[in-house]
């Protein structure tokens, strides 16, 4: 009998049971940055996961990775997420605040004074992004400065203490797909010469620091981490991932991080990927909890959970269409397959307006 829907105990956290709502992006927020009742409404449906853990949250305003993306960079963004925050728990939820910087997959338009992106190395990400008027074409970003890296690390320290200020029950930090933290760990768009280039602890240095930031406003044990060892999100890697995120979970084990949510593969498109390695060695090296993360299914989640490769299943698309996804899950009852077109925008309309399995019955 799996112990996948049972109440687990972690990090001084009881929750309800080991699934967990892996961030998702919905643009649905103010081109402030700003959250509110739609979003109090939306989380507080789906707070019967064991942890919820937010969209990513942008530390500043040229950390969005898109327009209508959610914000925390501001004392005037804290209210909003209060909302969120009283929702979620007034269900008996618990949920974590997904800090994020884009990095170079920002535009000028998004930064409140016009300023380019910026990145480890100057690149330009090919392709297009959303922004206010539409899409538009990813601009050059520019090298940090030495001397604007701790202003970076002291944009996810006050965003931190924002979400405490909001009544979140703990933070998770962006170090995946590419953007900013997880682009100074690879080889591929970490070309500096300095120290937070070269080397795997140079490379890892911005990571190290952001997370000792965090864990000073929140403790190791209420701070998560995603990674994804062997995804190609926007077309960037690592050249030899496995001596990499070996020295990264190491790390995170030397400064008590107490949640791991790991992207196994290609998120959203295979649980494989090359360059690879075996990533049940992170799995038994990490003291903490460890979220496996991307495309599982029940059975999936299930034989994982039982044969103890993870400690909790997060569920992305899955919990768009289906707010009650846990109870569906534990009923094997029918999941909702929700249409991309409900993904991004569009208010209500594709985000807060699907029923629960209750509903449906009571419907037909």
């Amino acid at each position: 009998m799996t112990d996948l829907f049972d109440p687990f105990e972690a990090n001084g956290l009881t929750l309800q049971n080991r699934i967990a709502l892996s961030p998702l992006t919905r643009t649905r927020a103010d081109m402030a940055g700003k959250v509110g009742d739609l979003q109090a409404t939306y989380y507080a449906q789906r707070a019967s996961a064991g942890m919820l853990i937010t969209e990513a949250t942008a530390v500043a305003p040229v950390g969005r990775g898109g327009a209508y993306c959610p914000g925390l960079w501001s004392d005037d963004q804290i209210e909003g997420w209060k909302l969120v925050t009283d929702a979620v728990h007034a269900k008996g939820g618990l949920i974590f605040s997904q800090l994020w910087h884009a990095g170079r997959l920002s535009h000028s338009s998004l930064d409140l004074e016009g300023k380019a992106p910026v990145a480890p190395t100057a690149m330009k990400q090919p392709g297009q992004m959303f922004v206010e008027k539409g899409f538009a074409e990813y601009e050059e970003a520019r090298a940090l400065t030495l001397e604007e890296i701790p202003t970076i690390v002291d944009q996810f320290r006050q965003a931190a203490a924002r979400a405490k200020a909001a009544g979140f029950d703990g933070v998770e930090l962006h170090a995946a797909h590419s953007y900013l933290i997880d682009a100074f760990l690879r080889d591929m768009t970490n070309k500096r010469t300095d120290a937070y280039g070269g080397s795997i602890e140079n490379r890892a240095r911005l990571l190290v620091e952001t997370l000792e930031a965090i864990i000073d406003v929140w403790g190791g044990a209420r701070t998560a981490i995603r990674l994804a060892p062997i995804g190609h999100a926007y077309n960037a890697w690592d050249s030899d991932p496995e001596p990499l995120f070996t020295y990264v979970v190491e790390q995170l084990n030397r400064l008590g991080v107490g949640w791991l949510d790991m992207v196994e593969g290609d998120t959203g498109i295979s649980r494989e990927a090359e360059p690879s390695f075996d990533t049940q060695k992170l799995r038994r090296l990490f003291k903490g909890v460890l979220i496996g993360n991307n495309l599982y299914d029940r059975d999936l989640a299930i034989s994982a959970r039982d044969a103890g490769r993870v400690d909790m299943v997060a569920f992305g698309r899955a919990f768009i269409g289906n707010p009650d996804l846990v109870e569906r899950l534990r009923a094997n009852a029918e999941i909702v397959d929700a249409p991309r077109q409900a993904y991004y925008g569009n208010g209500a309309r594709g985000y807060t307006d699907f029923p629960t399995l209750a509903e449906e019955r009571a419907a037909s």
